[in-house]
């Protein structure tokens, strides 16, 4: 594929597995399952291009993580625990890699209409209940009210990516209209 395409200048890692349940519900294969793609997938991509990247002393990762890295939602111990691994894994290969050129960005989503969220809202929940907040489930609201667009959360990934974004590295973008008031 490189040799075809060339060399990889800059990464995207977005993928997302949200297992529900209390952390006494899950087993440890739901676990395993979830880290596996969320924070495994995340360095084994990186991996795959970092060598390159130093060489050429450019390049830009961007890896898509979520506003529950940092804020604690109940029924999602593991999404949000491996979203926590993978925004501090980023930090770390952002330090690693500033020497080299290469920038290492995170964008945050909160809330976007997906086909994980809106499977999240067969299962008790609603896109009003998100906007809302819920005091049952500890959660605030979005002072935007509204949940976001996968094409608002892509238009920030492009321009970390972006030469517009030529001196930013190490940041966490969250996208998600307020909600976790900046935390």
């Amino acid at each position: 594929c490189r040799a075809q395409f060339g060399p990889v200048d800059k990464l995207v890692c977005a993928a997302g597995k949200l297992q529900m349940g209390t952390a006494a519900e899950l087993t440890t294969e739901q676990w395993r399952q979830t880290f596996a793609v969320n924070t495994e997938g995340v360095w084994f991509s990186c991996q795959q291009v970092l060598d390159e990247m130093q060489q050429r002393r450019k390049g830009a990762i961007v890896v898509v993580s979520s506003n529950a890295a940092t804020t604690p939602r109940a029924s999602m111990s593991a999404y949000a625990a491996s979203k926590a691994a993978v925004t501090q894994f980023a930090r770390c290969l952002a330090l690693e890699m500033a020497e080299f050129g290469v920038r290492v960005n995170i964008v945050s989503p909160g809330s976007t209409d997906t086909p994980m969220q809106r499977a999240m809202w067969t299962q008790g929940s609603s896109a009003q209940t998100v906007i809302n907040g819920s005091l049952e489930q500890y959660r605030l609201g979005i002072p935007l009210r509204k949940i976001a667009s996968p094409l608002e959360i892509a238009q920030g990934v492009v321009f970390l990516l972006s030469d517009q974004a030529s001196h930013i590295t190490l940041h966490d973008l969250r996208i998600d209209g307020g909600a976790t008031l900046d935390y």
